[in-house]
């Protein structure tokens, strides 16, 4: 004899699993506040913690290449992701799936070959083509 699920008994354990969740991290949040170090001093609320006295303005300009490679980061970092699912089901596509994911990391190598030969990785401020 089979027995039908109810809603309730389907989310019981995800509410379960959110509410250990929840006081995990309140009762971390809550023993580092009970036994951490209170230590204050002039320098240590300066902006930057490190003990270094802050130099310059906090307004200068990054460089744009400085976004560039952050955002050619995430995008080859993306793209690496596209791996996990393939190499799950790997044995299931056979041949057929390793020629995909083969033009698939080629085009990846393209992409980084030309961001590469443009002088977007390079930070000396010299050369790079644009």
């Amino acid at each position: 004899m089979t027995e039908t699920l109810t809603t309730p008994q389907i989310y019981f354990p995800v509410l379960v699993q959110v509410g250990i969740a929840i006081a995990v991290a309140a009762g971390l949040i809550g023993a580092s506040t009970a036994l951490g170090k209170r230590a204050r001093s002039p320098l240590k609320d300066t902006p930057y913690e490190s003990g270094m006295a802050p130099t310059g303005s906090a307004r200068e300009r990054f460089s744009v290449k400085f976004y560039m490679v952050g955002m050619i980061f995430i995008l080859f970092d993306i793209e690496a992701v596209f791996l996990y699912p393939w190499a799950v089901v790997y044995r299931e596509l056979k041949l057929f799936g390793f020629f995909e994911m083969l033009i698939f990391v080629g085009l990846v190598l393209v992409g980084y070959f030309y961001v590469y030969k443009k002088g977007v990785l390079d930070w000396s401020g010299e050369g790079g083509k644009k």
